[in-house]
């Protein structure tokens, strides 16, 4: 049964809510809102750390909703921003997240990072940590660090 009527709509539905239900599972929660506002948090911090060149990769590799969310609000003027050590990185996913319940944004970016690590080409999560300075590239999980 059709939820919107359009295939390529549902498709995108039931791939996001997979996404969601993967990344509350590595969050050991039942909050699919919370996991929903670390994922856009998470992704926003990324995404303007990133080159405009290697957003575009990595956003072709997400699911057509979270696509959206990723490249909500964007600007891509004076990106990549300097971001240059874990502190910056985590205040910027602390900053989206506030007016929020409490999310901690380490294990916020921990679990998105690894969330990316299970459902994006190992190739593109390469490219994605060699732009990201080690403090961050630390984040991800441990299995996946560059040489």
């Amino acid at each position: 049964m059709s939820i919107t009527g359009l295939e390529v709509f549902d498709t995108t539905i039931h791939r996001t809510n997979s996404w969601l239900k993967d990344l509350m599972q590595v969050q050991a929660s039942e909050n699919r809102h919370a996991a929903y506002l670390t994922l856009r948090a998470t992704l926003h911090a990324l995404r303007d750390r990133l080159t405009a060149e290697e957003v575009a990769h990595l956003g072709a590799q997400l699911p057509m909703l979270i696509r959206g969310l990723y490249y909500e609000g964007w600007d891509p003027t004076d990106k990549p921003l300097k971001i240059r050590h874990k502190d910056q990185f985590l205040d910027h996913i602390r900053q989206e997240l506030e007016g929020t319940d409490p999310i901690d944004p380490e294990r916020a970016a921990r679990a998105v990072f690894t969330l990316l690590s299970n459902r994006v080409s190992e190739g593109e999560i390469k490219n994605v940590k060699q732009l990201l300075p080690s403090e961050i590239r630390d984040l991800w999980p441990q299995s996946d660090q560059a040489p």
